[in-house]
């Protein structure tokens, strides 16, 4: 089955990966520092050796989004998310494993679950059946 990792973070300092600005971790030791992102790399090596990595991206800052809205067939687009949160959808992971808890493993080891969140959403097949 296919999850969607939807990986939030704070966009202030929005340059991927964004672990890598977090105030949280920077003011880890740089011992410290440096096995995380060795633990990330070795993650993602692993579920691309696996299989289980389909996609990833990261995206853009959201002062770069667009909002769109269709009321009454009148299309209406206002810049950005207005998210009333610290925290904005930084990027996302789609795996291919066999349970939501081997999903929910691979979520809590990128980085950024330890500093903002990483959400876990199972994903629905094309026809539409639910799980």
């Amino acid at each position: 089955m296919k999850y969607l990792l939807l990986i939030y973070s704070n966009p202030e300092n929005w340059e991927h990966p964004l672990y890598l600005r977090n105030p949280d971790f920077l003011a880890l030791p740089d011992e410290e520092r440096a096995e995380l992102s060795r633990q990330a790399e070795a993650m993602h090596r692993e579920i691309v050796d696996s299989g289980e990595f389909v996609h990833g991206e990261a995206l853009a800052d959201p002062l770069t989004a667009r909002t769109v809205r269709v009321r009454d067939g009148a299309l209406a687009a206002t810049d950005g998310p207005f998210i009333e949160t610290k925290e904005q959808l930084a990027g996302y992971l789609v795996v291919d494993c066999d349970s939501p808890e081997r999903a929910c493993e691979i979520a809590a080891r990128i980085p950024d679950a330890r500093f903002a969140a990483v959400e876990v959403r199972p994903m629905m097949e094309a026809s539409g059946e639910d799980l």
